[in-house]
């Protein structure tokens, strides 16, 4: 094992083409949004990045900027980690919110769990960040569904958070002085206490009845999936099949907005790749094999979801064909 370093500024870039830099160098992994006033502005931008093994630690410095990833950028690369972003210092004000409507409110940030399977809109402070990417196998020991953490903030004034992003910042110090066990072994300490962070604020952590919780999750979780192409899954028939009272099943799936929305959410995100892994299908076939029970409802439901039609996100989607994410 050995830590791969890279290291990045834009100041050997001309003060005029320093944002377009930064947005070229992310464009592996997420769309920089720059408007004509900001892209001739100088823009500071310093990122370290650190590879050891199957985790991947990131430190920057930036000034205010707007990224997103969309449905359309996901279906053409292969990048399927959790990402958790920790604010290190500076300010942290932050609009998480979706692409299709980029709706959000100003928050305060100290550690944002992103999905990289989903999309997302983020408009962030200048300040210093790190970023941890995680595969999904590592949290499943506390998340069987890690996606679930998708936007999930948590704030920087929880003494959990002030512990997690402490240990961030110097670990961003001193990683590269560090032999690459050691840096490993840091670093898999840094995901188990953020993992805990977020499943303490999910309840799922904490005697007995977090066990309980934690136990009937997993199981509507897996009934969901085994049963999403099916035009009769419903909350419904999930709570007929499961036994569970309507109360507990919503405080289950209370982060996605209640079960309807977790099932609308699997189904599109399903829909999505398979627009643009089969070309060949209609619109119609693709939404009744994920379960959708009309096209004209799958139509309306895509659009607001992902902010475009179907047929959009497969000519976005399908544009670039064979393109690998570093």
């Amino acid at each position: 094992m050995a830590i791969v370093h890279g290291h990045f500024d834009v100041s050997v870039a001309p003060a005029a083409g320093q944002l377009l830099a930064w947005r070229e160098r992310l464009g592996m992994i997420i769309d920089v949004l720059p408007s004509r006033a900001t892209i001739a502005l100088p823009f500071h931008g310093v990122m370290d990045r650190y590879e050891v093994g199957d985790l991947l630690f990131t430190d920057s410095e930036t000034d205010q900027v707007t990224q997103e990833r969309t449905i359309a950028r996901i279906s053409r690369d292969n990048l399927r980690r959790i990402a958790f972003h920790m604010v290190l210092s500076g300010a942290n004000g932050c609009v998480v919110g979706r692409p299709a409507n980029r709706a959000g409110s100003a928050q305060e940030v100290g550690i944002l769990a992103i999905d990289l399977d989903q999309p997302i809109f983020a408009q962030r402070d200048a300040c210093r960040h790190a970023t941890l990417f995680v595969p999904g196998t590592r949290l499943q020991h506390l998340f069987p569904d890690p996606g679930a953490l998708h936007g999930r903030v948590l704030g920087p004034h929880q003494p959990t958070v002030r512990l997690i992003l402490a240990r961030a910042l110097r670990l961003a110090d001193g990683i590269r002085h560090l032999a690459a066990e050691a840096a490993c072994r840091e670093l898999l300490a840094l995901v188990e206490l953020i993992a805990a962070a977020y499943a303490e604020a999910a309840g799922l952590r904490g005697g007995k009845r977090a066990i309980a919780r934690a136990m009937a999750f997993d199981h509507a979780r897996r009934f969901v999936h085994a049963h999403l192409t099916d035009s009769e899954l419903t909350p419904e028939s999930v709570l007929q099949a499961l036994g569970l009272s309507r109360p507990s099943l919503y405080r289950l799936f209370q982060h996605e907005g209640g079960l309807g929305a977790y099932i609308r959410h699997l189904r599109l995100r399903a829909a999505a790749d398979d627009l643009v892994r089969y070309p060949g299908l209609t619109v119609q076939e693709v939404a009744y094999a994920v379960g959708f029970q009309s096209a004209s409802d799958f139509t309306r439901a895509f659009r607001r979801a992902y902010g475009m039609a179907p047929l959009e996100m497969r000519h976005y989607g399908g544009a670039r064909d064979g393109e690998q994410a570093e």
